[in-house]
């Protein structure tokens, strides 16, 4: 199963286009947040199902603050990350993903590309396809592959 993983669109859409022709295989969108009242917008692009969690510019939306999906058997963790101060760390994520018994978790808002694997946990942020703020400025999202009895492989990828 390939997925797809976006965040922090903020309103502008113009990379998502290109990065869903680009990944036209993905079996699922997952976008985990400030995605700023487009949630119709992104799915009705997307055309595969998605997956969303509200981010801290996503005032009016019954998205959940949280979610955990189970994918081909692994447990992952979708948040925004502002809940768990991921601005100034991961250490308050990770020990919420490894309570809950997570692989993965996955998070925004700071809109800097990451992807660390700590003691059997993967850690990965996709950046932002709108609004990059690393080094080149570049968008960038994440590629999950997913496989049943098989580690999780995910890919950062440039939008450009």
């Amino acid at each position: 199963m390939k997925v797809l993983v976006i965040s922090d669109t903020h309103n502008r859409l113009t990379s998502l286009r290109t990065v869903i022709r680009r990944e036209k295989d993905a079996s699922l969108l997952i976008h985990l947040g400030d995605v700023e009242s487009q949630e119709f917008e992104v799915r009705q692009m997307a055309g595969i199902p998605c997956e969303m969690v509200r981010g801290n510019n996503d005032f009016f939306t019954q998205l959940p603050r949280e979610k955990i999906l189970t994918l081909e058997g692994h447990k992952i963790l979708l948040t925004h990350g502002h809940t768990y101060n991921i601005s100034v760390g991961t250490d308050l994520l990770a020990e919420e993903a490894r309570d809950r018994g997570c692989e993965a978790a996955l998070f925004g808002h700071t809109h800097l590309p990451y992807l660390r694997e700590e003691d059997g946990l993967t850690l990965a942020n996709p950046g932002s396809l709108s609004y990059p703020r690393q080094e080149g400025r570049v968008p960038t999202y994440l590629v999950m592959e997913i496989r049943p009895d098989c580690p999780i492989i995910i890919t950062l990828k440039e939008a450009n």
